[in-house]
């Protein structure tokens, strides 16, 4: 029985009311009262020009791929070592993901080995800030100007993280957000994308409002809405986005809680790592981390399947990711060249998650730390 969860959904504040709120109020869609509300909070946040929710991260890096007008013949640079919605997004426009190993310290895109990954074919880069810890953002916007490119930042994990003096999802062309359940702030399921570039403003209103003016015309600029681009529906519920603010009043304390629940871990397994048998993670200069996940690295595949198996029996879920998406049936049968990802092949074999939500206690975050004390005790470590 699974004592310990991998995560948890936590109420932290007053979501259930602002539901409750949202339904009362009429505004069930999309771009109610709530949708208004949440996405002035993220643009005064995080100082953007414009904030649209959408209902996924995914859909958040599906809009922005339409935004950069991708389409077949273009090609996209963006690690492996992700989950699929971000090369998704690209395939979904008939363009073609090129990807690129990652570094070993943070487990980002190898900024160092995008240069060479550009062809006269090459539109953009979709770099991750994987584990809420920034890529390294002045190199990557430098190689996109010189290159005329854009620049979309899956900022997936990444909410409240900063590089140098900004934060994530604010530097490139477009960020995008996730509020998935096991986000640092969550609804369930949502996302964002946040407009940087005010060029790309007035199309993603009209992208995300299924290729219609239909924002101009509720805000009186028009006298009647019509079809005039292409689009989807990737607005969410109203409810959903009162759930989002209830998240939003306090996700300084969120981030607060996650990084004392971190920094428990990184100090009980520290020893660990100082002896060799794991690697912790990484956090090198000019970054500042949110705490989204706590991840460590050990030898082989065959030890970490051992450990997953020794949590497991302890009542512990830890998880483990990616598969690599170059080694993907799909990206075969897409027809991508085969590539030579050394980094991203042995950190997939090797990583394992250990439970992170706000519902662990310190008590908790010493179980598991135990429990995988005493997994390298039985190896004799």
């Amino acid at each position: 029985m699974i004592r310990i969860p991998f995560n948890r959904p936590v109420i932290v504040g007053r979501e259930m009311d602002y539901v409750a709120a949202a339904v009362a109020g009429g505004h069930a869609s999309g771009d109610g009262p709530f949708t208004r509300r949440a996405q002035t909070m993220l643009e005064q946040r995080y100082a953007v020009q414009r904030a649209l929710l959408t209902t996924s991260c995914t859909a958040a890096l599906e809009l922005a791929a339409l935004l950069c007008d991708l389409g077949p013949g273009d090609e996209v640079i963006l690690p492996s070592f992700t989950f699929v919605s971000t090369a998704n997004a690209v395939v979904r426009c008939g363009a073609t993901p090129v990807f690129v190993d990652i570094r070993p310290d943070t487990l980002n895109i190898d900024e160092t080995r995008i240069a060479a990954a550009i062809t006269p074919r090459t539109r953009a880069i979709f770099p991750v800030h994987y584990a809420g810890i920034a890529c390294e953002m002045d190199a990557i916007m430098d190689i996109a100007a010189r290159h005329d490119l854009l620049v979309v930042e899956d900022a997936a994990q990444a909410i409240e993280s900063r590089y140098k003096d900004r934060y994530l999802a604010t530097i490139g062309h477009l960020g995008c957000f996730s509020f998935h359940e096991t986000k640092n702030v969550s609804c369930g399921e949502g996302g964002a994308l946040l407009i940087n570039d005010p060029a790309l403003e007035s199309r993603a209103e009209i992208v995300r409002e299924k290729g219609t003016d239909r924002s101009a015309f509720l805000r009186g600029q028009v006298d009647k809405y019509t079809w005039v681009d292409v689009g989807s529906s990737f607005l969410p519920s109203d409810m959903l986005a009162a759930y989002l603010t209830g998240q939003l009043e306090h996700v300084a304390d969120i981030t607060a809680r996650r990084g004392a629940l971190h920094a428990r871990y990184a100090s009980r397994l520290a020893p660990l790592e100082a002896a060799g048998h794991i690697r912790l993670p990484r956090t090198p200069p000019h970054r500042t981390p949110n705490h989204h996940l706590f991840y460590l690295l050990t030898a082989n595949l065959a030890e970490r399947s051992a450990l997953i198996g020794h949590l497991k029996e302890a009542g512990i879920h830890a998880v483990f990711h990616y598969i690599p998406l170059h080694s993907a049936p799909f990206a075969r049968s897409l027809g991508i060249p085969p590539a030579v990802l050394p980094v991203t092949d042995d950190t997939s074999d090797r990583l394992v998650r250990l439970p992170m939500h706000l519902d662990l206690t310190t008590a908790d975050v010493d179980t598991v730390a135990d429990a995988v004390i005493g997994f390298y005790a039985e190896q004799g470590a």
